[in-house]
Formats: C-alpha cells, structure tokens, sequence
C-alpha cells in the first residue's frame, strides 16, 4: 500500500486536470449505462407493442416514465427511442474523447516530470553510485520504468475510476428491475476473486523479473555498442550475438509466462459470466413465461448482469499494470531516494584563486563496498606551482588520491586543505572550477568539435576556442574535418582518433584556464607518434599551473619537482626522482622494469 501511495505522488502538480478528467470518466461511465436502459423499451414496445412489466418496487419518476412509455403510441417511440439513443452515445463519445485526452495529458506529464526528476537526481549523486550501477540499468529506469508508470496513470487511473461506476451503474439498474436476478451475480465475485489473487502474486515476481531483464538489455546494448571496436578487434561478433539472443530468450519467455498469466484473466471472468448467465436464464425465463417479467425487462436484466462481467475483467487487467508499475516504482524510488555520499554545505564559501598550496593531512579513504582501506596515512604538500608525480603499481591508489582533490569522493579520515580551507567547506563550483582535468580516456560528447572544446564554458567567443585548439594542436585535424568546429564527431568522438579525442580534452581544459591540473595517465593509451602531439600539448598546458600527473612518461618523471610513490595504498616515496633511486626501492625497480626502455 505505502509503494502504491509513493506511485500516486507522482500527480502531485496535476490534481486539477485529474480531476476534470475524473468528472468526464464519470459522465462517459452513466451516459453507458443509460444506453442500456433503452433495450426494455425498444423491445416491449416498439416491436411487440406490449406493455413494460416490473413487478419490482421502483421509484416513482421510475414508474411515471415507464407509464408514459406505455401509454405512448409504438410507431411514435420507434422514431423518438433511436434519435435519442444517437443523441446520447454521441454525447458519451464527446465526453469519452476529453476523458480520454486530459488522463493522457496527465500520464505525458508525469512521464516527462518522472524521467526529469530521475535525470536531475542522476547529476547530484556521487561517483560511488554509479560504480555501483550499470549505464544500461540506469538508462532502463529512465525509459522502460518511466514507460511502465505512464500505463499506471493512464488507462489504469482510469478504469480504476470508471469500471467501478460501470459496475455500480449495472448492480443499480438490475437492482430496479429485477432483485431477484441481481443476486445471481454475487456468484460471480468468488470465481474470479479466489483465482485472480493467485495469479496476481505471480504476476508480481514475473514483473519484477522481466524489468530487470530489460536492464540486462539495455545494459548489454550499451557495451557492445560503445566497445565495438573491441568487438571486432577480438572477433567476438558471435560470442556477443549469442550473449544477446540469451538475453532476449530470456525476456522472450518472462513475457510469455506474464501473457500467459495475464490473459488467464479473461477465460476465467467469461466462464463465470457464461454460469452466471445460465443461471440467469433459469431464473428469470420462468417469470416471463409466467407473465411475471416482460421480455424487455428480462432481456435488460440479462444485459446488465452480464455488463457487470466487462467491469471485472477490466479491474483484473488494471491489477496487472499496477503490479508492474509498482515494480517499476520500486526501482525508480531506489534512484530518487538515494542520497549523495558527497554533499555541499549548505553555508559552503567561495573559494579564491588558488595562491599558496594544497594540503592532504593524515588522510584515509576506502571505497562503500571495499573491504579494506584504499588510502591509508597520507600526508602530503603541493605547492603553487609545482609538478607532482604520483607513481606506483597498479591498484596503489594513484587515480584515487588525485580524486579526491576536487572532492569527487570524501576522505574517511583526516582532511584535505585548499590554501588553509578544508574542501569540505568549499562550494564545489568554486573548487572544481579551479582544477582542469585529462584523464586517460577521453571523454567527448555527441555535439560539434566547438561545443565539447567549450564544454562548462559554452558563451566564449569562437576565436578563444579556436586559439585552444591551435594550443593543444588540434586545429590541423579540426581544419580537415567537413564542417570544421561544426562538425559534430559521433558518440564519444567515435569519427576521431585516439591521439585527436586526447587532444580535444586537453583544448578544452586550455579554454578553461585552471591553476590546478591534473593529469591522470593521459597519454598511456596512445601510439608513439599521437604521444608526441599529445605530450606537446600537454607542456604547452602545464605551463605556469600546478601540476598533479599521474606519470607515465619518463621525461614527466624526471622532471617533476616531487614524485610521490605509492604502494597499497601508502606513500612509501617521496623526493626527486635522483633521490628516489637511491632511497626507495620500489621507485628504482619501476624505472628499470617500466621506464629504462622508453
């Protein structure tokens, strides 16, 4: 119950158009049920020209209309019952239609509010949540998920409105004209309720099964497709296709247990109806032979009890899309309700230009799901001006420390100081605004070389951006491309080369003019002649900045007013790199097994 009411909060912001919706739902429910009330007259006296018999008590503007009715000539109603029976379903489709469009209107709303507010909640999480998270996963909770909740709002907030009225309206007028055949349909709620409760418990676990197959979907969709060039560099087409057409099995299946499930609803509610009907025509066909019952009462009789069933089955088709959009919710409130490891004060202060050091004291820091410590005992100084190397195995924790410099990650013990001022009281865009960053993979966008060069910086002028590029010695490639800076370079710079990608990241942090740079292996993934450009790049954009460079060249190393070296997660080094090979063996068997060949 609490998941269902976490699901209505979604129409908070639409409580006026959901309910003018709900007043055409009603109208368009008892414009329905009138129509049937006309079958009775038409038959008893328009064709037979027989008198409408009820031998129930009904109300009396009930038995003055019905009097009128008898009293009134047959060829007269047969032209005056038709025109009205047109007047009032034209009517009921008018009403149908703005039923019909305000609740879709709604579930639209909801649908663009929901996949805003997940996509907004996305961008103030923590680099720990995303580590935990598949892209795919997450691209399913914003489509699928999101998908699944606008079935919910529309045609299910809306037969939850209207099949109820139908059902009321049917019990009511079978109630009128004939008690006796009514309670033959309180038969029916045990035939359906007993096996549809059964049912829904499994439609709940395959719900939940088949969305998360569809994040395996999406997931694996995302992989093969970013890394298709892994792909065929490997020759795993096959193994890959075949990975996928298990996956869509898989979901294949899940949809046909939930089909299967699902449409058992509707045999289930038609074989109750038929007995129902049976029993019905039993019952109430003695009456009329006995002239008891007119033959239009009993056939409106029979018409209302057996529309009680249509009602039903409906519900029973609502449960099911509730089922899976309260899944659904479940998976979409998991990305609402968490909450960012990494927080700004709220009284955070602006930080000034970077002017005197950054100070990491007596630092500890381990990831949410690790089992030790990452970092342990860090105390180290960056000067104003500086290059600092960070050096060590793999799994040392180098990309981790330069991490939390910007504070993408908080430290779990100790602090680390901006020019005095712990980071934690610093805003993060006043923080981050000062450190530029080039890591190893080149991060580009979808969008023209001009906008990923002045990504966070879109209103410069276009001659700062080309001026980065010709710093970072990308305008001879840019220059060759069809559109120039519009060219727009595919998913991640799919259309770019290694060493061109690399060299685009490095403009755009030329553009953005930090004091603070930090380079975390940048030019580790490229070949020889693409370093080169690169490493030019970089000399020119590490010039009068503070550099923290994760190192990989030796002629970085070299010259680096300080190395750090680290080792599981300690600093077992530190110096200049002559020092280094004398004090610290770790640092000398790195450079002769890594560096002595460059």
């Amino acid at each position: 119950m609490q998941n269902y009411l976490k699901l209505l909060r979604f129409l908070k912001g639409f409580e006026k158009r959901l309910g003018v919706a709900i007043f055409f739902i009603i109208l368009s429910s008892l414009f329905e049920g009138i129509q049937f009330s006309f079958i009775a007259p038409v038959i008893d006296r328009i064709f037979e020209n027989k008198p409408i018999v009820i031998h129930n008590k009904i109300p009396h503007f009930l038995t003055q209309i019905i009097q009128n009715l008898n009293n009134t000539d047959n060829y007269t109603l047969f032209w005056m019952i038709p025109a009205i029976f047109l007047g009032l379903f034209t009517l009921k489709q008018v009403v149908l239609f703005f039923s019909d469009y305000f609740m879709n209107d709604i579930a639209q709303g909801v649908m663009r509010d929901v996949r805003t507010k997940l996509f907004e909640r996305m961008q103030t999480l923590s680099l720990d949540f995303f580590s935990r998270k598949r892209t795919g996963e997450l691209v399913s909770r914003i489509t699928n998920d999101v998908g699944t909740i606008e079935n919910a709002v529309s045609y299910a907030v809306t037969d939850i409105v209207k099949q109820p009225i139908l059902m009321i309206v049917f019990l009511g007028m079978s109630l009128v004209v004939n008690t006796k055949g009514t309670l033959i349909v309180f038969i029916l709620f045990p035939l359906i309720g007993i096996p549809m409760a059964l049912i829904n418990k499994k439609l709940r676990k395959i719900a939940r099964n088949t969305q998360e197959k569809m994040a395996d979907i999406n997931s694996h969709l995302l992989e093969t497709i970013s890394g298709v060039r892994i792909l065929k560099a490997f020759c795993t087409e096959k193994y890959e296709i075949q990975r996928f057409r298990q996956q869509s099995l898989d979901y294949y299946r899940l949809r046909m247990k939930n089909f299967i499930n699902q449409n058992m609803m509707g045999p289930i509610t038609e074989e109750a109806g038929a007995i129902c009907t049976v029993i019905a025509l039993w019952i109430l066909g003695i009456d009329v032979l006995r002239g008891q019952l007119s033959f239009g009462i009993f056939a409106l009789s029979l018409v209302a009890i057996t529309q009680v069933i249509r009602p039903v089955k409906r519900i029973a088709n609502v449960v099911t899309i509730i089922q899976a959009a309260l899944v659904a919710n479940i998976r979409i409130y998991d990305v609402l309700e968490t909450k960012p490891t990494v927080v700004e004060k709220q009284d955070a202060v602006e930080a000034d230009i970077f002017k005197d050091k950054i100070s990491i004291e007596n630092i500890n820091f381990h990831y949410e799901a690790a089992s030790g410590e990452v970092l342990q005992e860090i105390n180290l100084n960056i000067k104003k001006g500086e290059l600092v190397a960070v050096v060590g195995p793999t799994g040392s924790g180098k990309s981790t420390l330069v991490n939390l410099i910007p504070r993408f990650y908080d430290v779990t013990k100790g602090r680390i100081l901006f020019d005095g001022v712990d980071v934690k009281d610093i805003s993060f865009k006043s923080l981050r605004g000062q450190v530029g960053i080039v890591t190893q993979e080149a991060i580009l966008f979808n969008d023209s070389v001009k906008n990923n060069i002045a990504y966070g910086t879109f209103d410069v002028p276009p001659e700062r951006v080309e001026q980065a590029a010709e710093m970072a010695f990308a305008a001879p490639f840019i220059a060759k491309m069809p559109k120039g800076f519009d060219t727009v370079i595919g998913d991640r710079g799919f259309r770019l080369s290694g060493g061109e990608k690399q060299r685009l990241t490095i403009a755009r942090a030329i553009l953005k003019n930090p004091p603070i740079l930090i380079l975390d292996e940048a030019t580790s993934q490229l070949d020889s002649e693409s370093e080169k450009y690169v490493q030019e790049a970089l000399d020119k954009l590490m010039v009068g900045r503070t550099v923290i460079a994760i190192a990989h060249r030796l002629s970085t190393i070299m010259k680096a007013d300080k190395i750090v070296v680290l080792e599981h997660g300690k600093i077992v080094g530190i110096g200049k790199h002559d020092d280094l090979l004398f004090s610290c063996p770790l640092y000398r068997r790195l450079y002769e097994t890594q560096f002595r060949t460059v």
